[in-house]
Parts: C-alpha cells; sequence; structure tokens
C-alpha cells in the first residue's frame, strides 16, 4: 500500500520535473534491473563499472537517490567521496620529470640569494658547484627570491657613481676638400667633459 502511495505521489509530481532529470531516473532505474536480473542468491553483486554509473549519475543529478534502491543512498554518497579523493590525489600526485630537490637545498639557495642581492642564478649555480651541489642553473633560478627591482645598479646610477674615473673614446673619419681621408681620435673625460687626448693623421698605425 505504501508503495502504491509513492508511485501515485511520483506520477503526480513528474510534470513538474525537468526531461534531463526524469531520463536520468528511469536509466538509473533501468540499470537497477539489470543489477537485479544478474543476481543469483543473496544481495545483489555491483561491480566497479555500475559503482562507477552510479557515482556519475549523482554528480550530474543528485535527485536519483530518491530512486536508488538496491544500495543505500549513504553508500553511493561514500563512493562519490571516494572517487573524488582518489582523483585528486591522481591529479597532486608526481607524473615523473626533473624529481624535487631536497628542503635544505632550496633553504640554501634562498639564503644565498638574500645575502648576495647582486649575485644572479648563474653565480649561484656556480657557486653550488663548488660546494659539491649537483643541480640545474634553472632549479636555482627557480627557487631564489623573488625581486621586484633589478637584481643590480642600473646605468644610470652607475654611471652617477663611476662618471669622473670614465673617458669616452672615439675614432672617426674625416673627408678633406682634397679628396683626402684623414682619421681623428679623441678622448673625453665624462665628468666634465675635458678632453684627454686629441690627434689626427691621414695614415693611421697601432701605436
Amino acid at each position: 500500500m505504501i508503495a502504491l502511495i509513492w508511485f501515485a505521489l511520483a506520477v503526480l509530481a513528474s510534470p513538474f520535473k525537468s526531461k534531463r532529470r526524469l531520463e536520468a531516473e528511469n536509466a538509473v532505474l533501468r540499470h537497477q534491473l539489470i543489477v537485479l536480473q544478474r543476481k543469483v542468491r543473496g544481495r545483489a553483486q555491483l561491480t566497479n563499472n555500475d559503482r562507477w554509473f552510479f557515482v556519475r549519475m549523482y554528480r550530474w543529478f543528485p535527485s536519483i537517490l530518491k530512486v536508488v534502491t538496491i544500495v543505500q543512498p549513504e553508500t553511493l554518497v561514500s563512493w562519490h567521496r571516494a572517487g573524488f579523493c582518489r582523483y585528486w590525489f591522481w591529479k597532486s600526485s608526481s607524473r615523473g620529470g626533473r624529481p624535487q630537490i631536497e628542503t635544505e637545498l632550496r633553504a640554501l639557495i634562498r639564503q644565498m640569494s638574500v645575502e648576495n642581492q647582486l649575485w644572479g642564478a648563474p653565480r649561484i649555480h656556480g657557486e653550488l658547484l663548488m660546494l659539491g651541489f649537483e643541480v640545474a642553473q634553472s632549479t636555482v633560478a627557480k627557487y631564489m627570491v623573488k625581486r621586484r627591482g633589478p637584481p643590480s645598479q642600473g646605468w644610470r646610477t652607475f654611471l652617477r657613481n663611476h662618471a669622473p674615473d670614465i673617458a669616452a673614446m672615439d675614432l672617426f673619419v674625416v673627408p678633406t676638400i682634397g679628396i683626402r681621408m684623414l682619421y681623428g681620435f679623441v678622448i673625453l673625460r665624462l665628468d666634465r667633459r675635458d678632453l684627454v687626448l686629441i690627434n689626427v693623421t691621414p695614415n693611421p698605425t697601432a701605436e
């Protein structure tokens, strides 16, 4: 009698359900019949394909729990949770490639990059090789401390700090009105724009 009442209520509520939801519930009911037809004695034997089918249908249409009868709804939900955990365990597991370096070596790379801010990945890589650590330069660059600014002083700062000790040199050619070629050589100090040396010759030599 109770089953008949539930059937009547389901028939009355069916017009208000979406078409896909009805198709999903019908598919679950048909699959349960297939499982019961395989039953020989005792409880129904579910294969991994059966569990996968019910889990996928539950993931897409959680309302199928109302029509599942051969297993408890809590069992189906536990299957779904177990599959979810296995999927993300597989997703986060290592898939080969270059193995990760030890925690101590990563900490050493970070320490060297912090204490020597002018050192780049090639310099730190060379120092680690001399210490006996076999590690790639790309790995060193990966675990270095990221800096917002450039690793060393810029060109403008370099000129401001060393301009008194820098000189510019130029060797150029000047054609004359008599179709001769003169070679000029100039050395100019950058600090005060002072001429250190100027010379012109038609036959330049190494000296």
